[in-house]
């Protein structure tokens, strides 16, 4: 194997296992809301429970997704021959892209199903007029 396939698998492989751990973290629920992993779209970054939502749902796959890129890179490092460890690679590489993209519509659609946090002050009692007050009399 050549030292350009060597790096190239190395690369996979270390792209796949980091994208298993924010999966991993995103399923645990443990993965905090930022702007650089996980699922980032308008509906998770509304809130705090929206992101935890949709990563939790998108966990699983974006997980499966980065294992599917470890298994090819790992797959090519001993394939015997140059074109047998390319399409390895190719298949891990794509088969991670869409099986992380499948997770995150998933969990797209899974924050955007939650429902929007209350102003903290309102609690759903409509806040003007009087409040939970004028329910209550």
């Amino acid at each position: 194997m050549s030292t350009t396939l060597i790096v190239l698998t190395a690369l996979l492989v270390l792209l796949g296992a980091a994208v298993a751990v924010v999966g991993y973290l995103g399923l645990a629920e443990r993965l905090p809301r930022n702007r650089f992993s996980g699922v980032r779209t308008e509906a998770t970054m509304r809130d705090d429970d929206a992101f935890r939502v949709g990563n939790k749902v998108a966990g699983a796959p974006i997980l499966a997704g980065g294992l599917v890129a470890v298994a090819g890179g790992a797959i090519a490092w001993v394939m015997p021959s140059t074109a047998g460890a390319i399409v390895s690679m190719l298949l891990g590489a794509v088969g991670m892209v869409v099986i992380a993209v499948a997770g995150g519509i998933v969990g797209h659609r899974a924050a955007a199903a939650t429902p929007k946090a209350m102003p903290a002050g309102c609690k759903g009692c409509a806040c003007g007029g009087g409040g939970c007050a004028v329910l209550q009399a």
